[in-house]
């Protein structure tokens, strides 16, 4: 039995996106064109075929989506595992009303695929937790997340 394709974010991973969740994003290494894995959470889905995240402008990531701008998001969730490829585009090279320097970037979702291997579902999703200030990372997060939507 092969796993669902969709074309857009289905209704449960929009309804995941709209919060903060860990997700992981592969690139292509601007410098050995090998895959690169980066674990990020300020993402967020705008609507059902773009997904907006922001990364340290500084980061591998932005350089690596500049030379090549295939991308894929890995988030669980909807109890499965989830590849969202896409197009990506550095929106912001500055976030604005956000103390830390802060790159949009934007991919435009062309397939999203179920890859949970057969028979199996995800019975736990994973959570994290902020390690400095909870205050701080909370009004951080607000911050970003605002600033994201508003852009």
């Amino acid at each position: 039995m092969s796993n669902q394709v969709e074309p857009t974010l289905i209704q449960p991973l929009f309804d995941s996106l709209q919060q903060q969740h860990f997700v992981t994003l592969s690139t292509i290494d601007f410098e050995t064109s090998a895959p690169n894995v980066s674990a990020i959470s300020w993402v967020t889905a705008t609507d059902h075929t773009h997904i907006r995240f922001a990364v340290d402008n500084r980061s591998r990531i932005v350089k690596n989506l500049q030379k090549q701008p295939d991308a894929v998001i890995n988030i669980i969730a909807n109890e499965s595992c989830y590849s969202i490829s896409g197009h990506a585009v550095l929106l912001q090279e500055r976030l604005a009303n956000v103390p830390l320097k802060l790159a949009l970037i934007e991919l435009t979702v062309k397939e999203v695929r179920d890859v949970m291997f057969y028979g199996s579902k995800i019975s736990t999703e994973p959570n994290y937790e902020k390690t400095y200030d909870p205050v701080a990372a909370a009004k951080l997060d607000k911050q970003v997340i605002e600033a994201v939507h508003n852009a």
